[in-house]
């Protein structure tokens, strides 16, 4: 199914093809937790930014490999390219416009990401 989604200014506009039933992590880190990210991640290859590239901001800590992108209006971070799946890119289910048949929300222990994010890798391979 192709998802349609964006920022809520409506400057970032992007597509993502996945399961019409989507399951989704919602990670318990202090930059998730603190934003509301339900992390839908995909192959880059599923993914297409149709509107924006010129209103994006980028944000990086840590390791720098993760680059958080965001609306440099209204500052939603709709998608953003995960560390833990660099091959692949992350989007916020929550700024989906089109909704799932179903979406099933399980918990990831980002606290301990280094543990955890194994787990995830699986997630960008197409």
């Amino acid at each position: 199914m192709i998802y349609a989604g964006g920022c809520h200014c409506g400057r970032i506009q992007f597509e993502v093809e996945a399961p019409e039933d989507l399951e989704v992590e919602d990670c318990n880190c202090s930059l998730c937790r603190m934003s509301g990210f339900l992390h839908l991640i995909v192959p880059q290859s599923k993914f297409r930014l149709v509107k924006g590239a010129e209103s994006l901001a980028t944000y990086t800590f840590n390791t720098g490999v993760a680059r958080h992108h965001f609306c440099k209006v209204c500052g939603v971070k709709s998608f953003y390219i995960p560390r833990s799946n660099p091959d692949g890119v992350d989007v916020n289910a929550r700024c989906l416009t089109t909704a799932p048949r179903s979406m099933k929300v399980v918990p990831f222990d980002g606290v301990n990401w280094e543990a955890s994010a194994p787990a995830l890798a699986h997630k960008s391979r197409a």
